[in-house]
This record gives structure tokens, sequence and C-alpha cells, in this order.
């Protein structure tokens, strides 16, 4: 099977940004050739009051469904709407000083762009397994 270019990055969520420690909260994923946009989050709620123990999670997680939303194939509204796929990543992977923000732009191949990011949320995004 003939593998193709993907760029994707994760999402971030620095609930103090003056202490700018950083949890992994999503993958934004994109392919070209295979016309694919996605976003998958995971917001780890104990992690995330360990490091900030009043931090907004509910806004956080209306903000990474946004992200989400977003990414959907009829997108149906915000102020990417509109735009192609590639434009709406290059929109949501633009640098941001916010609580949840994209971290940078990495690249792969793949044949399956839904599989890949799967794996990279199980990877990078959700808490690993128990032993």
């Amino acid at each position: 099977m003939t593998r193709h270019p993907y760029e994707y990055a994760l999402i971030r969520v620095i609930p103090d940004l003056r202490r700018g420690e950083v949890i992994n909260a999503g993958v934004i994923l994109y392919s070209q050739h295979h016309d694919h946009l996605s976003a998958r989050t995971h917001l780890d709620r104990p992690r995330l009051h360990a490091l900030h123990p009043h931090a907004d999670a509910a806004a956080i997680e209306d903000a990474l469904a946004a992200i989400e939303a977003t990414c959907h194939p009829t997108a149906p509204h915000g102020p990417a709407a509109d735009q192609p796929r590639g434009q709406r990543f290059r929109w949501l992977t633009a640098p941001r000083s916010t609580t949840v923000q994209p971290g940078p732009i990495h690249t792969g191949l793949t044949h399956d762009p839904d599989a890949e990011s799967r794996r990279l949320t199980d990877l990078l995004v959700l808490p690993p397994p128990p032993d």
C-alpha cells in the first residue's frame, strides 16, 4: 500500500501561562492527498488540576470541542467554516498565546490518516495504560 504525506500538530493546554507547564490534549492531522482533516482531543482533568487546581476545565473542553468542530467535514460555523481543509489546518495551527494552543507541525507518511490520528492520540495524548 502506498503511503502519502500528512502533517500533524499536538494541541497543548498550558493551565498557567506564567509557569509554562504543558499537557497534551489532542492531535490535529491533515493529509492533502487524502483530503483529510481531523482533530481528536482528550483533557486529562486530574492532570490539569494537579498543575493548576483552579483551571477552568469546562472552558478548556469547550475550546477543544471548537477545534474538533472546525475540522469536521461540514464545519457548520466559525471563522474558518468556508475554508478548504488545508487552510483550516493552517488557521488551527497558527501560533497563539492562550491556554489552548497548537504545538509545532510535524510530518509523516500514512495510507490511512484516520488510523494514524488514532495512533498519535493513543501515543501522545491519552494517559499510558497501567502496568
